[in-house]
């Protein structure tokens, strides 16, 4: 058997897995009760859109299949989102429309006719704020022109008051039946990356007191998912603001959105200062082009003060005001004390200290969280 042929038999199985692991992650995502819970209401929405199309006035009884594309076009995650997309679409209808009514002055549906509404509709694409209505610009001239055939004006009546209707049913749909609140979701983001700062400090702390170079390391490389993290929680917060707009149930279950904006900002905060230190350990510890260093006489007091943030970190999620007071009050004067410390002390050693760097940082996220104790 070949080197190619051994490559092929080896790699296929490992490439199958992997993509049969891709395959499944993407089958499950589909199936979380979010999707599945939109996916049942936009069924309502069409079957109900599409019973009552065939009772429409006029010409727009003989195309009763838009009432339900119109009651998809508007099913969206939340009702203000599902809202501003229905509206937005029929914007784009309505301009679709006139531009192909425009160019029948140039007569029968032609190359060069159907090329003048397709460019001029990405133009008009482009107008500021149409948002979900500009891919249905080109869309809807083309439909008059190709299927309205000699009876635009039936076509497009029919066709804007269907897409009509469907979006009015569509969003009544997702107004009435369960609309969704965010609210845990963007309450556990936060709780989550709270800890996962916690968790950072104290990883560092404890690679301060082990022997250099430490043995656990996987601290040194979550900068990255550390800021991932961040991001995610401020999509949460935003998701959760956007569920609550326009939405009746909103009443039953009230959120200071606010204070969860206050927290995510707070939180961003401490992350960069997190990264900061991070970085700067990481340089000192492994970095061969780094002159810093810690003074080893500054590595337990240094250690120490980290746990202590960290400590109160963990308690907003764990333990009552009260002692997180207490926690916030120890570690600053653990910070306290070791900068007096560092300020009057000559260090061992001739080379420049790190541990001014990751005291500042650990003073400015104190300052967030003492700011944030004293707002709540």
């Amino acid at each position: 058997m070949t080197t190619t042929d051994e490559a092929t038999h080896t790699g296929g199985p490992s490439l199958f897995r992997r993509l049969w692991r891709i395959v499944a992650g993407n089958v499950s995502s589909a199936l979380l009760w979010p999707r599945l819970q939109l996916a049942m209401k936009a069924g309502l929405a069409a079957g109900v859109a599409f019973a009552i199309a065939p009772l429409m006035p006029g010409s727009a009884a003989d195309y009763p299949y838009y009432a339900p594309l119109g009651a998809l076009v508007a099913m969206y995650e939340n009702v203000a989102g599902s809202m501003k997309q229905g509206v937005q679409t029929l914007a784009g209808l309505a301009i679709g429309i006139g531009l192909a009514f425009v160019l029948f002055i140039l007569g029968s549906p032609s190359p060069l006719t159907v090329g003048i509404v397709m460019a001029f509709g990405v133009v008009l694409a482009g107008l500021p704020k149409i948002g979900a209505g500009r891919d249905w610009i080109p869309t809807a001239a083309l439909l008059v022109l190709l299927v309205g055939g000699h009876n635009p004006d039936t076509f497009s009546f029919g066709y804007l008051f269907q897409m009509g209707v469907g979006v009015t049913v569509g969003i009544i749909v997702n107004l009435l039946v369960f609309p969704p609140l965010h609210f845990r979701a963007a309450e556990l983001s936060i709780a989550e990356l709270r800890l996962a700062l916690a968790q950072q400090l104290r990883d560092m702390a404890t690679a301060l007191k082990e022997s250099w170079p430490p043995e656990h390391e996987d601290w040194s490389k979550r900068s990255d998912s550390l800021e991932a993290s961040a991001r995610s929680v401020r999509l949460a917060v935003e998701k959760a603001d956007a569920s609550r707009r326009a939405n009746p149930r909103r009443r039953l279950h009230p959120r200071d959105i606010e204070l969860d904006y206050r927290n995510l900002r707070d939180l961003e905060r401490v992350t960069f200062h997190v990264q900061d230190v991070t970085q700067v350990l990481s340089d000192v510890i492994w970095a061969e082009d780094t002159p810093f260093v810690v003074p080893d006489e500054y590595t337990e007091p240094l250690a120490d003060a980290m746990s202590a943030v960290a400590d109160i970190l963990r308690s907003i999620e764990e333990e009552s005001p009260q002692e997180q007071l207490e926690r916030i009050e120890a570690a600053d004067s653990a910070v306290k004390a070791l900068t007096g410390r560092i300020g009057a002390g000559e260090t061992a050693t001739d080379a420049p200290s790190a541990a001014e760097s990751i005291l500042m940082s650990l003073h400015r996220m104190l300052r967030v969280v003492k700011s944030s104790s004293a707002s709540d």
